[in-house]
């Protein structure tokens, strides 16, 4: 039996895991991947395999049909967000498939709260300025009082809204799919882009699905509060881009901390990487040791599970 892993993250710690498969008697495959295989490698390798632990691969019906051809039986989308997997493939294809949710709330809204502060602070431009050897003094703002409109409230918007609320911040958090139930009654819920003009900050956590695709759009920055902070932890085409180059360029957003990307890795032409008040990240916000060794750990079992490995 052979199983291949595509993840980055969870390729970053293999090491950790080989143990698991050498006992089962199982072949590992681990490839080096930067961020993801391409189609075409992926219609190569993924046949020669009985298992699948996919990363953000383009994990299409083109590859499904290939893997199901070959020796494909099953695979696990490892983390969170499945807007890069064909389920429906693997339904018609009679491939099981599970993701592995509600892993990384913490880790990721530790990261969107610490793009809060730097955007606030400046922080960035004061590191980048004394590595200049610079002795800058920006003026910043306080978070205290200041407002967020807050898109996605699941598990990793729900961490990001106690975090916030932590930093005595108000939160608007817009969700049609998650629980009114909350046991954070101070976060107010609205329907988007309602009040987003109150927002001194929009934060996206949500997962891309085809009516949050470019959700942050021209009528939403149009909308806005002048000098608006933006921050991204979720998927990067819930904001088109190119209305919000516009809009740092205008000054209608003043910064932006983006962890994720329309496309990946971000194009070394974009006029993202010029904005002087923009902060990046490389969609690593969940990638913590703890984080990927408990997710890689739950990943295997599930897999194991499928093929009916004891």
């Amino acid at each position: 039996m052979k199983i291949l892993v595509t993840c980055p993250p969870m390729l970053g710690m293999i090491d950790s895991f080989r143990y698991i498969f050498k006992e089962k008697g199982i072949e590992l495959s681990a490839p080096n991947v930067v961020q993801t295989l391409s189609i075409e490698e992926l219609k190569e390798i993924v046949p020669q395999h009985d298992g699948w632990i996919i990363g953000d691969d383009p994990a299409t019906r083109e590859v499904f049909e290939a893997g199901k051809a070959g020796n494909l039986k099953a695979a696990v989308k490892w983390g969170i967000g499945v807007d890069n997997v064909d389920f429906d493939a693997c339904k018609d294809l009679d491939i099981p498939i599970i993701n592995t949710p509600d892993m990384f709330g913490g880790e990721v809204a530790d990261i969107a709260t610490g793009y809060v502060i730097a955007l606030a602070r400046e922080t960035f431009e004061i590191d980048r300025a004394v590595r200049d050897g610079e002795w800058i003094k920006p003026r910043g703002i306080s978070l205290s009082g200041k407002k967020v409109a807050l898109v996605g409230f699941g598990d990793i918007g729900q961490s990001t809204a106690k975090r916030l609320l932590a930093l005595d911040m108000n939160v608007i958090a817009y969700d049609p799919f998650a629980d009114n139930s909350s046991n954070l009654p101070e976060v107010e819920r609205e329907a988007w882009p309602n009040r987003v003009e109150e927002a001194d900050f929009i934060v996206v956590t949500c997962s891309l699905t085809k009516s949050s695709y470019h959700m942050v759009n021209t009528d939403v920055f149009k909308k806005a509060k002048k000098g608006v902070r933006v921050v991204n932890v979720g998927r990067g085409p819930v904001i088109d881009e190119t209305p919000l180059e516009d809009a740092l360029k205008s000054g209608k957003v003043y910064s932006a901390a983006l962890d994720v990307f329309e496309v990946e890795p971000l194009p070394m032409d974009s006029y993202l990487r010029t904005h002087p008040r923009c902060i990046f990240g490389s969609h690593n916000a969940s990638n913590t040791a703890d984080a990927v060794e408990r997710t890689s750990h739950i990943a295997i079992d599930k897999l194991f599970n499928f093929l009916n490995v004891k």
